[in-house]
């Protein structure tokens, strides 16, 4: 098999906690890893007995979803390089990685515990095959996994031994069938535009992918990243009632964190499209213009909505007829964004970072995002 190429099927071991248990641990150790291994490799051969021209390859971690399916695949690309190294005939064929002094062999197997409390965790296979095999395993293994892939008896006597809590269920799924739970997912939380982007992001990298959240907030994805349009820009071209008008940008804001959050927990950049954006961790900030040397000092405001808390940051400078224009607006993702938002548009307009917590949205005599017609003090 050593002088074949090789081509790598990835699966998993999915493993659903009984309610109201939680791992204590993520991780197997290395000896643990390979008695797994090998009542893994038992399994697998039973339901699909060609796998025995395969070397089947185990990571002894337990990962969230949203960690194995990122562009690139990190966590099986990690896998299959460091089994790749392995000479053949060592453990009979199996592979398995699990810690050695509390640590995996490569930093992509390390689960990260903000992830840790989902009750479905995964834990990644790959088999190794030679590529005149590869697309008749590939297609055999999707159909039995499916339709007979629950893990033997000793499988998961042995993760639920080493795990030391019950589990519900222990069954194998191909990568494509974690896709599709995945995309099943979204699409009930009504956030089929984001598994759009993610789809993209995974299998078609090369492509441009473009669509538009529940509420009407233009997306796309590019190169390797998803570009949204700006809140601001997307309240200017609405039209009606200023009050409906305000709450519906709060709708805005309010799934743009949700996008953001999941687009980062799969590893995916989010930026501001056609805009001079800038990223900063948690957030996203829209410069306009420049403070104008001859006007009162900018001043930042800050739009609330209610359960929301800050959606929206304003810096406003105040010139003739005391008229206030808006130089920058900043959108606060995620909670910990909002200090250093401040701090970072203080800087850069030359300003007091004293923010002026308005308990609204304000809209301009336009209906743009704005700041009060008074004075702030």
């Amino acid at each position: 098999m050593e002088a074949q190429t090789l081509v790598a099927l990835p699966i998993v071991l999915a493993v659903e906690l009984s309610p109201g248990h939680a791992l204590s641990r993520p991780t197997l150790s290395r000896d643990e890893a390979a008695e797994l291994a090998a009542h893994v490799a038992a399994d697998l051969h039973a339901l699909v007995p060609q796998v025995e021209q395969a070397r089947l390859a185990l990571a002894g971690a337990l990962f969230d979803a949203v960690e194995l399916l990122r562009p690139g695949f990190p966590v099986w690309a990690t896998l299959d390089e460091l089994a790749r190294r392995v000479p053949r005939g060592h453990l009979e064929n199996v592979v398995a990685f699990g810690t050695h002094e509390g640590h995996m062999p490569a930093q992509p197997l390390e689960p990260d515990p903000i992830y840790a409390d989902g009750p479905m965790r995964f834990l990644p296979l790959s088999l190794l095959v030679p590529k005149d095999l590869a697309q008749a395993l590939a297609e055999k293994l999707e159909v039995e996994l499916v339709g007979r892939g629950e893990a033997g008896q000793r499988t998961a006597d042995a993760l639920i031994r080493q795990l030391g809590v019950p589990l519900e269920h222990v069954r194998y799924f191909s990568r494509n069938d974690v896709l599709a739970l995945t995309c099943v997912q979204y699409e009930h939380v009504n956030l089929a535009p984001l598994w759009l982007l993610l789809e993209a992001a995974l299998l078609t990298p090369y492509r441009e992918e473009a669509t538009m959240t529940a509420r009407g907030l233009p997306l796309r994805y590019l190169k390797g990243e998803v570009r949204v349009q700006s809140p601001a820009r997307w309240l200017a071209a609405q039209t009606g009632d200023p009050g409906q008008r305000a709450h519906d940008l709060a709708g805005i804001v309010f799934e743009l964190r949700q996008y953001a959050a999941l687009l980062g927990a799969h590893g995916i950049a989010m930026q501001l499209d056609e805009v001079d954006g800038q990223v900063i961790e948690g957030g996203l900030i829209e410069h306009l213009e420049q403070p104008h040397p001859g006007f009162d000092a900018p001043t930042l405001v800050a739009h609330e909505a209610a359960g929301l808390g800050v959606i929206a940051v304003t810096v406003a400078q105040r010139g003739d007829g005391g008229m206030a224009r808006a130089l920058a607006h900043a959108y606060p993702l995620a909670p910990a964004s909002l200090g250093p938002m401040i701090a970072l548009l203080a800087e850069r307009y030359g300003t007091a970072s004293d923010l002026h917590a308005l308990g609204r949205v304000v809209l301009d005599a336009q209906g743009r995002l704005g700041a009060p017609a008074t004075p702030l003090h």
